[in-house]
């Protein structure tokens, strides 16, 4: 499949966006949002002045993938992904939005991000160095960068208008949202990892760690929200590949941050754009995990 134009900002006329993430612009139809994933790239908290072709569709429809399968864990906000089923004048965009926009349900979103973990990698790994702990729960002291865990682990983090979130322990994370809210999002993080953990391996791939967002409908009932076990909110790791006791290969946007660190980037603007091979590798990257992960062909 030949690379299109990157897609950085998703106007649709006569609708201004309610809200515009770092990826993701947010419309706002009344009963419902409009999602629409661009192939915008951040890194170190930064946009880039490069796009990566299709990175939205990855996104969206890896997700539509997930949000299918868990519905036995918990349901989920999505109303329909195909824009055949949107609204007439939603439909009049057709060629911006297909493949990379859902209609979602409204929610009050919780105030956590609520993050699995199964191996030792990231920001648990330098804590686990400082204190033999991450995010309050002890480790087995001598592991490795990248080990898997005696067993996975729920880490909440506190949800960041901007720069990164911060990883809090769950006594704090009780005080937030309450123990009982708590007990919920803990259950349900860990077993909507398990059941990734499970498919991906069957695909070749780890799922090391991977974040969830939750929010509650105006009934009270918790629902799964956002995005699902995508190479944004994830680290995907090649399982043949697989050599603990350092950084692994990912199918993530690494790429991208190693470009980053070896060009020296101070990580202040301005901000760079990225070589055609870098952009190149990242998007290669992206579809080959969607087609191992969903043995489909993006839309």
């Amino acid at each position: 499949m030949s690379s299109a134009s990157p897609l950085l900002d998703s106007r649709v006329t006569g609708l201004a966006p309610h809200f515009s993430g770092k990826v993701r612009d947010i419309f706002d139809l009344g009963d419902t949002l409009l999602l629409v994933a661009t192939d915008r790239i951040s890194a170190f908290d930064y946009v880039l002045g490069s796009g990566i072709p299709d990175k939205g569709k990855v996104l969206t429809q890896l997700s539509a993938f997930w949000f299918e399968r868990t519905t036995g864990i918990i349901k989920n906000h999505v109303v329909t992904s195909n824009v055949a089923d949107f609204p007439g004048e939603l439909r009049a965009h057709a060629a911006i939005l297909a493949g990379r926009s859902m209609l979602v349900r409204k929610t009050e979103p919780v105030p956590l991000e609520c993050v699995a973990r199964g191996y030792l990698a990231g920001s648990g790994w330098k804590e686990y160095l400082a204190t033999g702990q991450v995010c309050g729960v002890p480790l087995p002291s001598g592991l490795r960068e990248s080990d898997r865990l005696p067993e996975p682990i729920f880490t909440p983090a506190t949800k960041a208008t901007s720069g990164h979130d911060i990883n809090i322990s769950e006594i704090d994370a009780a005080r937030l949202v309450g123990s009982g809210l708590l007990n919920q999002l803990r259950s349900h993080t860990l077993a909507l990892y398990d059941y990734g953990r499970r498919h991906a391996e069957s695909r070749g791939i780890i799922l090391a760690d991977t974040k969830f967002e939750f929010g509650r409908l105006p009934t009270g009932d918790l629902i799964l929200i956002d995005e699902v076990m995508t190479p944004d909110s994830s680290r995907y790791w090649p399982k043949d590949q697989y050599a603990p006791g350092g950084p692994q290969p990912s199918f993530d946007k690494q790429y991208v941050r190693d470009y980053l660190e070896e060009i020296h980037w101070n990580k202040q603007p301005p901000v760079p754009s990225l070589p055609d091979d870098v952009v190149l590798h990242t998007r290669d990257k992206y579809l080959e995990a969607f087609h191992r992960l969903t043995d489909r062909d993006l839309q």
